[in-house]
């Protein structure tokens, strides 16, 4: 099946992250949520669980550095090109707490050849948390079958 012309770029974004999720233990076993899906961009959700705590007693940087990176996947997954991290990094803003609902919205800013480059804000409620820059590389084959597979 030709998937660009039997499906349209939102339906194939969505086929590529239900794809991706069922394969993805990582971003399910932290209590993600995918809230949003579409061509070039998603949005994810997890909930500070105690486990996700700091001795600080606030969301471990990892925690919301994972939650941002997994954002960034499935937005940069979502035009059928199998597409790993290059590079990311990330500023912290305001600290998470225990039972914030982090919200990650990935954007694509720009995508062409093997590269791209998204940005991420991480939010709970309206306060910004956390700010990521990644940058994807293709890597060879696809989500989907494509007419040539």
């Amino acid at each position: 099946m030709n998937v660009k012309a039997a499906l349209s770029p939102q339906d194939i974004a969505r086929a590529c992250a239900d794809a991706m999720w069922a394969e993805d233990d990582a971003s399910k076993g932290l209590g993600m949520e995918i809230v949003e899906i579409g061509p070039g961009f998603a949005t994810l959700a997890m909930t500070v669980r105690p486990d996700m705590v700091n001795g600080q007693r606030i969301a471990h940087g990892g925690f919301i550095f994972t939650l941002a990176d997994s954002a960034f996947a499935f937005a940069c997954n979502s035009h059928n090109e199998r597409v790993v991290a290059a590079q990311g990094q990330i500023t912290f803003i305001k600290p998470g707490k225990l039972d914030d609902r982090l919200v990650a919205k990935a954007r694509e800013v720009t995508r062409g050849g093997r590269s791209g480059i998204y940005d991420v804000r991480v939010t709970a409620g309206d306060t910004v948390i956390a700010e990521f820059r990644g940058h994807s590389r293709v890597i060879p084959g696809t989500w989907l079958p494509t007419q040539d597979q």
